[in-house]
């Protein structure tokens, strides 16, 4: 057992909610997940958090550095550190619009978006390539259902969290 799972394996050996064991293992499969692409991710000399960039950047240039940092879920501090490593590297370029950067790739960094991006896609369907594609669907509603209900809590979350304070 790898060191950095067994955290998770102590703990589901003591939780037997399914509600847990499912955080557990879909912690787990994330780290996997995770782990995978980084290494993919490193043949084309990017980080995971690089690559995020390039490809929000290449779906939709001329974003802001905010609009990019709610995209990615991180702070706009964050956004700028990683920003200013990939301007440097020549792969993107920010331009100022008024108050406002608006980010845009290189031809260095579209062209590594148009290999990295499908690149990692084909990666990621081979990872989920042992679900058919209805188990694919029906993981991605469920997940999509949690995802939602997360962000809308109700009453008995609020409750919760309250308790936990």
């Amino acid at each position: 057992m790898r060191t950095d799972e067994r955290p998770l394996a102590v703990l589901a050996s003591r939780v037997r909610t399914p509600a847990l064991l499912a955080w557990l293992r879909l912690a787990r499969v994330f780290q996997k997940v995770d782990r995978v692409s980084a290494a993919h991710l490193r043949r084309y000399g990017l980080t995971v958090a690089q690559f995020d960039v390039l490809a929000q950047i290449g779906a939709g240039e001329g974003m802001s550095q905010q609009e990019l940092a709610d995209s990615l879920l991180v702070t706009k501090g964050n956004v700028c550190q990683l920003l200013d490593r990939m301007e440097r590297t020549g792969l993107l370029v920010r331009r100022q619009e008024g108050r406002t950067n608006r980010v845009f790739l290189t031809v260095d960094g579209r062209a590594l978006c148009a290999r990295a991006v499908p690149d990692q896609e084909r990666t990621l369907v081979a990872l989920f390539a042992a679900l058919s594609p209805e188990e694919q669907g029906e993981l991605l509603r469920l997940l999509r259902k949690l995802d939602h209900a997360i962000d809308q809590p109700g009453p008995a979350m609020a409750r919760d969290f309250s308790a936990a304070e």
